[in-house]
């Protein structure tokens, strides 16, 4: 049943219900989302908006992003995105849930406060399990410990609330795997060792991914808007190079490009820029870094390996969905070593098929969501069908 909620009225841009409710014919794989929730708390100040894409899998699981979006029209879209995309991501993973996302529209550092989280919590505990939350840029181990105050949907927390913590170290380690498996794939070797590889993003698992580099052998080129950040990540690892900006990265000269902060990166000017610099390998840890349809096609016309975003950034969901059975982190690192396997998988089900990596992956996702998803026709003694 598809449900839209509003907790308050809000101005829909032009065509955004067609977003929502999608093409019927579409099933559980298409653009069509189950329900969204706008949800409005005045005395606390919180505007939020939770998108459920599919829970053709299983209860939808995705973090909760808290951004300052120009627009409430903006963060619609981006939850409509980010949701739709752990969809995907989830099914890849292996994993028995489904797809979900939430925004908070807000400058974290200025609005965030207790009263505003757990007002959030109230909603995510409203609708009774079929979303699960976790951090998400914006939010973080110490945020979900106080949503969960309210609800019991809440993943991500610390290990002193029985959590698994931060989620951006499997996420991280995850990208890793399909970074070395994009070695393999390129250069014969699973290894990064002598390559010089761009990380545009060095945030919360932008500075994991870097110590991972740098421990294998990697020549490291980063940049961040954030010079806390970048400072960091010197502090830790001094051989590291720092460029003043994404453009400059760029024109680096690098083997691998690795973007991990916000989505829509790989735009034509960025992807043609890697092109004509002789960059190989497209790896990294942001969500939904394809910009517009048919950027997967430039980057495989330009001779660009590209590991798709939602199928190597997918160590955190693997972490988080580990600590809903009671988290034990070698288990969900050995889940999250698989990527290695599913990455190499995916680039050779795209040269058989003659399409681009994106396209793979997105058939296998799709694939095992209609599968199981069918499974609902077989009636269980003393279930309810529906």
């Amino acid at each position: 049943m598809t449900d839209v909620q509003t907790a308050a009225p809000t101005h829909s841009a032009p065509g955004v219900l067609g977003r929502i409710f999608g093409n019927p014919q579409d099933g559980a794989t298409g653009d069509g989302h189950e329900q969204v929730v706008l949800c409005h708390d005045r005395s606390s100040g919180l505007k939020a908006i939770i998108a459920i894409h599919s829970t053709a899998l299983g209860p939808a699981l995705g973090g909760t992003r808290f951004f300052p979006y120009a627009s409430e029209e903006a963060a619609l879209e981006d939850a409509l995105n980010l949701s739709r995309g752990m969809s995907y991501k989830n099914a890849l993973a292996g994993l028995d849930l489904g797809g979900g996302k939430a925004v908070i529209i807000g400058d974290p550092n200025k609005d965030k406060n207790e009263a505003m989280l757990r007002a959030y919590g109230r909603f995510v505990e409203s609708l009774r399990g079929r979303y699960i939350t976790a951090c998400d840029v914006g939010t973080y181990v110490q945020d979900m410990d106080v949503i969960a105050r309210e609800s019991e949907f809440v993943t991500g927390r610390s290990p002193e609330h029985g959590g698994a913590g931060d989620s951006s170290i499997l996420t991280a380690f995850g990208v890793f795997q399909g970074m070395r498996a994009s070695a393999q794939a390129r250069w014969g070797q699973p290894t990064l060792r002598g390559k010089r590889v761009g990380v545009a993003g060095v945030g919360k698992v932008g500075h994991y991914l870097v110590g991972h580099l740098v421990a294998d052998g990697a020549t490291v080129v980063v940049t961040d808007v954030s010079e806390a950040a970048v400072n960091r990540v010197r502090a830790a690892h001094p051989e590291v190079e720092v460029v003043a900006d994404t453009a400059a990265l760029l024109r680096a000269e690098l083997d691998v490009y690795a973007p991990c902060a916000l989505g829509g990166a790989l735009t034509d000017d960025t992807v043609a820029a890697l092109g004509e610099s002789g960059t190989t390998v497209v790896c990294g840890a942001a969500n939904n870094q394809l910009a517009h349809p048919g950027v997967e096609k430039d980057l495989a016309d330009r001779g660009l390996l590209y590991a798709p975003d939602y199928l190597v950034n997918s160590g955190g969901v693997i972490q988080v969905a580990d600590e809903i059975d009671g988290f034990n982190f070698e288990r969900a690192k050995n889940k999250a070593t698989k990527i290695f396997d599913t990455t190499l998988e995916i680039f050779t089900r795209a040269a058989s098929d003659g399409v681009p990596p994106a396209v793979a992956a997105d058939r296998l996702a799709e694939k095992r969501m209609r599968e199981i998803s069918a499974l609902r026709s077989v009636l269980l003694p003393g279930a309810r069908r529906g």
